[in-house]
């Protein structure tokens, strides 16, 4: 019997059990949808925080952080990390700087805030820095869309970020370019705590970028260094960017352990490149995790297959008596009921992968439009955050159907063989 006419046959039995062919299809379409909208999902989700990280780092920098964690731990919002009784300082750059391969480097003092104008008020966080050279470091992120940075900036000065400005991302406007806005910080070393307030003009409002992480962010104030440490009355900062000459990796690991030398190892020195490279190991484990979890339905529905299949072989009992006793072959009834197996396997798969990749719209539709990375209290902002792409990667696209095949397979074995040694004589007498 040739492989069409098995196929054609397969086929026919599939239309004639409709009802019970849907529902075993039914199984699979629910495993295969599972393990693609996940994956697609996650690997949008990875592509969208990876591109986002991307944006607020620079390859060819280093970030030098109080303490010896060599975890991204020491890059929290204004954390400190190690011995309380070492702080890295401004003018620690200047050791830095004569390190050989690195360009420049640059202290960032930053403070959570609470920025007022007119009569709204949110918290922020105020960041000191060089502009000049913060501006050399991150060149295609710290750029303003309206106004100007300073290159020689007054004590007055301010930039902020476009979210910042327009929190609401609607064209209402929080503040903008020669607005005046106040800056309030509490001190705590004071006894009791007291509110530091001054009043500031913004010069500058950043182009939108759409990134978080070390690098200029949408959702900061910045202020000029000097301005920063009489303010918040600090020589301290909590992070140091260090621009090196080039990004390879050997430049990477020698300027990092002469830093770490430089401060006689009290502190903690992070390139960007091991960030994003643990951010992809970390979506590789979580992929994975979701896979099996995803697997699990998968091999739910191939028991299903199996139990059905046992009872359409005792339905067709006496119709495969027939069949061999016109001469049809253990192999080629054993080939039928496997093709069988391949035929609601191939529907399932192709309708459990439409239907993942429609179902992955909709969850990222429903909850990527609030994930973006926020100071606390500035609720307003929210709507700026990160919009989530899934992506049906080939990978997933071709396994999603060779495990739909494979699983139905698998579990048709069974009933298939038991099918083909069904003795004509005993089957033609099965009532």
């Amino acid at each position: 019997m040739k492989v069409s006419d098995v196929f054609s046959y397969a086929f026919s039995a599939i239309k004639l059990r409709k009802l019970r062919a849907g529902l075993t299809t039914l199984g699979v379409v629910i495993g295969i949808a599972a393990i693609v909208a996940l994956l697609s999902i996650s690997e949008g989700l990875q592509d969208t925080i990876t591109e986002q990280l991307q944006t607020g780092f620079a390859t060819d920098t280093l970030i030098v952080s109080p303490g010896t964690s060599t975890g991204v731990g020491a890059m929290g919002q204004g954390g400190q990390m190690g011995p309380v009784d070492f702080h890295l300082l401004v003018n620690d750059t200047q050791a830095i700087d004569d390190i050989e391969n690195v360009t420049m480097s640059v202290a960032i003092v930053q403070k959570p805030c609470y920025i007022k104008s007119d009569k709204r008020e949110f918290m922020i966080y105020v960041v000191g820095v060089d502009f000049v050279k913060y501006a050399n470091i991150y060149s295609s992120t710290f750029v303003a869309e309206s106004g100007e940075i300073p290159s020689n900036p007054e004590n007055e000065t301010v930039v902020v970020g476009k979210r910042v400005s327009d929190p609401w991302d609607n064209g209402t406007l929080f503040c903008d370019v020669n607005h005046a806005v106040e800056i309030i910080w509490t001190n705590g070393t004071a006894r009791p705590p007291t509110n530091e307030t001054c009043t500031r003009h913004i010069t500058a409002v950043l182009k939108e970028i759409g990134g978080f992480g070390i690098g200029p962010s949408d959702n900061r104030v910045y202020i000029p260094i000097s301005q920063a440490q009489s303010f918040f009355r600090t020589d301290e900062c909590y992070m140091i960017i260090v621009k090196l000459e080039n990004d390879d990796e050997a430049t990477i690991e020698s300027v990092s352990e002469a830093i770490r030398e430089a401060f006689s190892g009290q502190v903690s020195v992070t390139s960007s490149t091991a960030v994003l490279d643990i951010v992809s190991s970390i979506f590789s484990t979580v992929e994975l995790f979701l896979g099996g979890i995803a697997a699990i339905s998968l091999l739910v529905a191939g028991i299903g297959i199996m139990n059905i299949m046992i009872v359409s072989l005792m339905e067709r009992t006496r119709e495969i008596g027939i069949l061999k006793a016109l001469g049809m072959k253990s192999r080629t009834v054993l080939l039928i009921f496997l093709s069988e197996a391949v035929i609601v396997g191939l529907m399932g798969a192709a309708i459990g992968i439409a239907s993942g990749w429609g179902l992955a719209h909709v969850v990222a539709r429903i909850f990527g439009g609030g994930g973006g990375i926020m100071p606390p209290g500035n609720q307003a902002a929210a709507a700026g955050g990160m919009t989530i792409t899934p992506v049906l990667t080939p990978t997933v696209f071709l396994g999603s159907f060779a495990f739909g095949v494979i699983v139905s397979v698998i579990f048709a074995l069974y009933p298939a063989w038991r099918a083909s040694k069904l003795k004509p004589v005993e089957a033609l007498r099965y009532e």
